[in-house]
């Protein structure tokens, strides 16, 4: 599936606002998108009326290589993803295949990157929402947190924070993750796969 190479990307990390949310496990795609808007050289503000924050810019070399790239984060809370993400998909005319969320994903060992276009939504409510607003065939870097504990509830699980010992390599893993998002935007998804899936 090839999209125009002119269209913009949107990079949604998925997560919850606000500071008691903010190193949870469901929130590792914000983590992500701050990451990657420092690589950018941009911070994030409201984007107009719709409930989210975005950083407009470029990512790759210089020059016909970069790719225009909206990174959003939607501030209405997990479960509501889909409404800001189609909102900004059409104010900046994106294809829906140039729509990646990065999200975390309870069935993938901690750490563990899975790229992929469409599929389900696992269970996810961010990826359900974002379904039922604009359709399945978006992207998704899926980043591993594992699974609960013991009888551990899956919501207790990804509303806490992670633990001490996965703070040790959480930054490691966040930038690989990052590495991993531009990779699937300047290289396409195979090559993207092929390096980060493994």
């Amino acid at each position: 599936m090839t999209t125009d190479a002119s269209a913009p990307w949107l990079i949604v990390g998925l997560g919850n606002p606000g500071p008691e949310y903010a190193m949870n496990r469901h929130n590792v795609g914000f983590m992500v998108a701050d990451l990657l808007a420092g690589r950018m050289g941009g911070r994030f503000k409201r984007a107009g009326k719709a409930q989210a924050q975005v950083v407009e810019g470029r990512l790759g070399p210089p020059g016909a290589g970069s790719r225009r790239v909206v990174l959003a984060k939607p501030m209405s809370f997990m479960n509501l993803s889909g409404g800001p993400v189609n909102a900004l998909r059409d104010f900046y005319k994106v294809p829906l295949a140039n729509v990646v969320a990065v999200h975390d994903e309870l069935d993938v060992d901690y750490g563990v990157l899975r790229l992929k276009l469409g599929g389900g939504d696992n269970g996810h409510n961010g990826l359900k929402s974002m379904t039922k607003a604009m359709g399945a065939e978006y992207h998704r870097v899926r980043f591993g947190i594992g699974r609960p504990p013991g009888r551990m509830q899956v919501a207790d699980f990804v509303l806490k924070d992670f633990s001490s010992a996965e703070r040790k390599e959480l930054d490691y893993f966040v930038d690989r993750a990052a590495d991993a998002v531009e990779a699937l935007v300047l290289e396409g998804l195979e090559r993207a796969q092929g390096v980060y899936n493994s």
